[in-house]
């Protein structure tokens, strides 16, 4: 992102670190919202449940997004024990991505409608760059982190869908290399290798499933 700065796109630069604050603040806001809703009050209690950015962003994190494109905001905080179903670690997991595809689908289908109405403010070159980049980073949030390494969101969901066996497999192999693995593709991502060019053009490829609204 640094890159836009030097480039003299301020503008562009501010829009993008707007979206992605957004974005990243619906993602833990999404896991903290199940999360209460499965029993546990942890990320409550911890402030967390809410929209407030700074109470989700992780000054550090942000900087990295910044300066070499990859980061985090601040992990929600859960204790399984106050979980009221086995599956609730599922539910949790994936509220984050499904609180981006649900940001993504909203804000892309009524900016579309007021175009369709005439309205002007939706035809403005800063509106229509602000929407498009919100749109498509909460897409590619969504993507990335059901990637099943590391500490992603992913893998607490797969394991879900696996035999018990293979499951327990899976959990060990995470724990012990996951992160590792996680690290070695951002690493190959900023050397330059398209890692990342996949996880980009599936994100690319959702929104036309996710565009109801008629285009003008």
């Amino acid at each position: 992102m640094i890159y836009l700065i030097f480039e003299g796109q301020v503008l562009l630069f501010t829009l993008l670190l707007l979206a992605l604050i957004a974005s990243l603040s619906f993602h833990e806001f999404g896991h903290a919202l199940v999360a209460k809703l499965h029993g546990d009050d942890t990320a409550e209690r911890a402030g967390r449940l809410t929209l407030n950015p700074v109470a989700h962003i992780d000054v550090f994190g942000l900087l990295m997004v910044v300066m070499v494109g990859f980061g985090y905001a601040k992990p929600v905080p859960t204790d399984p024990r106050n979980f009221r179903s086995r599956r609730a670690d599922l539910w949790v997991a994936a509220a984050g991505p499904g609180m981006n595809l649900l940001l993504a689908l909203v804000v892309w289908n009524a900016f579309l409608l007021l175009r369709s109405t005439g309205v002007d403010a939706a035809y403005t070159p800063g509106t229509e760059t602000f929407v498009f980049l919100l749109v498509q980073v909460n897409l590619l949030l969504m993507v990335f982190n059901l990637i099943p390494i590391g500490p992603l969101d992913g893998h607490y969901i797969l394991p879900h869908f696996l035999p018990p066996a293979a499951a327990r497999s899976y959990r060990y192999y995470n724990a012990r290399y996951g992160v590792y693995a996680l690290l070695g593709l951002i690493v190959l991502g900023v050397l330059g290798v398209p890692v990342f060019h996949y996880v980009m053009s599936i994100a690319q490829a959702l929104l036309p499933l996710i565009t109801f609204a008629p285009m003008s």
